[in-house]
């Protein structure tokens, strides 16, 4: 009874300390945004952006913050009402379970004080919740689910072709119709279950990327310390992420990983969020060895928004780091991957995204090309690759 008591009584204080210090970090800290709406670009950049009829966008974290995504906020840069606004057809909500204080590109131990328990507290999430990482995993993409419940045939949810096809339709006759999927940023979320793999893919989960900011039972990350490739465990979650059909994420992986993967699978890989080297030589970002190989294996790279993965001012790096992956593989591996609210600063929200359609066409692309960019590539990527 007495340990009870003491344990009753920590829960207690961390779920004071939570709610008392938190709620401000994350006012102060999350998502930021450099440029808040409306954003004006010129008429030719207007006209091409309004020509396109289908713009993604492949990794945001809105989950993670227990925002409303039925409600238009004017914090952070993604929630229905601002999709229909910027005309977004499809949106990937990844889920973050973890992240060590301190984090920073270049060393993070998976032992490090995890930053989401508090904020998982001090949003009122279940107590299930508070020390699990699949529990919190699971607990967003019910969320998910429960916004788009709320908005009554007006979101589609993309887990299969089928449904992927069902939008594309929607949309058709209806541009408020928009689409979402759910990725996880980082398999630490299975805690080493392949049973919890199930878990998620029943959740309605088509995208894992294999690591975030530490290594895990799956292998190193890039901004790890072992920097080592798949583990024999990670080789058998590559195998049932194939059967399963969920999207491998390369994203935040070792090279060893990223090596070993390739290796591994012949089915299309994703990069949801990245840079690359030849602009801004990061640790985080694709070689152009790397490139080659994803893009020989059919898969798609999504262009991140923010200084540490493009440089700054971003507008230019997101542009440049285009560019590079077009003159090096082609037009058709390029895609939008923002990292919209993931605890970084952007230049603008999703209702700014026609601001890379100028930045585009300033730097000589072709109308044809900023629609694969902007889109088309991921379409055409679900419609080979979903089942």
């Amino acid at each position: 009874m007495k340990k009870l008591s003491i344990t009753l009584g920590i829960i207690t204080l961390i779920y004071f300390l939570a709610t008392l210090f938190v709620p401000s970090y994350i006012e102060e800290q999350r998502n930021p945004v450099k440029l808040s709406p409306p954003y004006t670009v010129s008429s030719e950049a207007q006209e091409v952006y309004n020509r396109l009829d289908f713009i993604s966008d492949l990794h945001c974290d809105a989950l993670l913050w227990g925002r409303d995504l039925t409600a238009k906020s004017d914090i952070g840069s993604v929630d229905f009402p601002r999709m229909r606004e910027g005309n977004i057809a499809l949106e990937m909500f990844t889920i973050v379970s973890k992240s060590p204080s301190g984090q920073n590109m270049q060393s993070n131990s998976a032992d490090a004080f995890d930053n989401i328990t508090p904020l998982t507290i001090a949003q009122g999430d279940a107590p299930n919740q508070w020390f699990s990482l699949i529990n919190r995993t699971l607990g967003q993409a019910e969320s998910l689910h429960e916004f788009i419940e709320e908005e009554d045939g007006n979101v589609i949810f993309v887990k299969d072709k089928e449904s992927f096809e069902s939008l594309i339709e929607a949309r058709k006759n209806n541009k408020s119709i928009v689409g979402a999927m759910l990725g996880i940023e980082g398999a630490h979320a299975l805690e080493g279950s392949l049973e919890n793999l199930e878990k998620v893919y029943e959740a309605g989960v088509r995208m894992i990327g294999l690591t975030h900011f530490f290594d895990n039972e799956l292998g190193g990350s890039a901004h790890g310390e072992n920097g080592a490739g798949l583990t024999d465990f990670g080789k058998s979650v590559i195998n049932k992420m194939n059967e399963l059909n969920i999207f491998i994420d390369l994203a935040h992986c070792s090279p060893a990983i990223i090596d070993d993967v390739l290796n591994l699978t012949d089915k299309p890989v994703m990069v949801s969020h990245i840079g690359v080297r030849a602009v801004l030589d990061s640790q985080r970002n694709l070689t152009d060895e790397q490139i080659q190989r994803i893009a020989a294996n059919g898969g798609i790279i999504g262009i991140a928004f923010f200084g540490m993965a493009v440089g700054e001012p971003e507008l230019e790096g997101i542009i440049a780091s285009m560019k590079h992956i077009r003159d090096l593989v082609g037009i058709e591996y390029i895609a939008l991957g923002s990292d919209y609210d993931g605890a970084v600063a952007v230049p603008f929200d999703i209702t700014g995204l026609p601001i890379i359609v100028e930045g585009l066409l300033n730097e000589g692309f072709t109308e044809n090309e900023i629609k694969a960019i902007m889109g088309e590539n991921v379409k055409q990527f679900f419609q080979k690759n979903l089942n």
